[in-house]
C-alpha cells in the first residue's frame, strides 16, 4: 500500500480459559517472546505486552491491512498450539473466546504502556472481571454479563 500512512495503537486484552492461572513466570517471557514473533511476521509492531497468572494485554501499532480478528485469532491459536507442544502446562491450554480491543491517541500511549507494565501491582488491587468491566464501561461498549467471559470451571 504505497503512500497509505497510519498511526492506530489498540490495546487487545484476552484471557485464559476460564480465567485458570496457567501462566507460569517460569516461561511467560518465553510466551511473550513468541507471540511477539507473531505479531512482528504480521507487519504489526509490538509496544508492550504484559500480564498476570489468567491474563494478557498487548499494546500494538496496528496497520490496517489485516482484521484485528484475523490477527487475534493468529496470535491465539499459534501461542495455545505452542503451549501445549511443549508440554508447559499439565492441563491442556486454551485461550478464552473473544477478546477486548481499546484504540488510544499517541498522547495516551505512555499511560497505556506504564499501565500495562505494572499489571502485577495492578492486579493486588482489583480483579480481572472488574478490571475489564471496567474497560467496557470506559469506552461506552455495551455488553451482556452472561456473554463477557466464563467464570472460573
Amino acid at each position: 500500500m504505497s503512500n497509505t500512512y497510519t498511526q492506530i495503537h489498540i490495546q487487545i486484552i484476552f484471557a485464559v480459559k476460564y480465567r485458570m492461572a496457567m501462566i507460569d513466570n517460569i516461561w511467560k517471557d518465553e510466551l511473550y517472546k513468541y507471540i511477539t514473533g507473531i505479531i512482528q511476521t504480521q507487519k504489526h509492531k509490538l509496544v508492550i505486552i504484559n500480564g498476570v497468572a489468567d491474563h494478557l494485554h498487548i499494546l500494538i501499532g496496528y496497520r490496517p491491512y489485516q482484521s484485528l480478528s484475523d490477527l487475534v485469532q493468529d496470535i491465539k491459536g499459534r501461542s495455545s498450539k505452542w503451549i501445549n507442544e511443549g508440554k508447559f502446562t499439565s492441563l491442556k491450554f486454551a485461550w478464552q473466546e473473544g477478546y477486548g480491543a481499546f484504540s488510544y491517541s499517541h498522547s495516551h500511549l505512555s499511560r497505556v504502556i506504564n499501565y500495562i507494565k505494572n499489571q502485577e501491582e495492578h492486579h493486588k488491587k482489583i480483579t480481572f472481571m472488574d478490571e475489564y468491566k471496567s474497560f467496557l464501561r470506559d469506552y461506552d461498549v455495551a455488553f451482556d454479563e452472561r456473554y463477557i467471559l466464563r467464570e472460573p470451571g
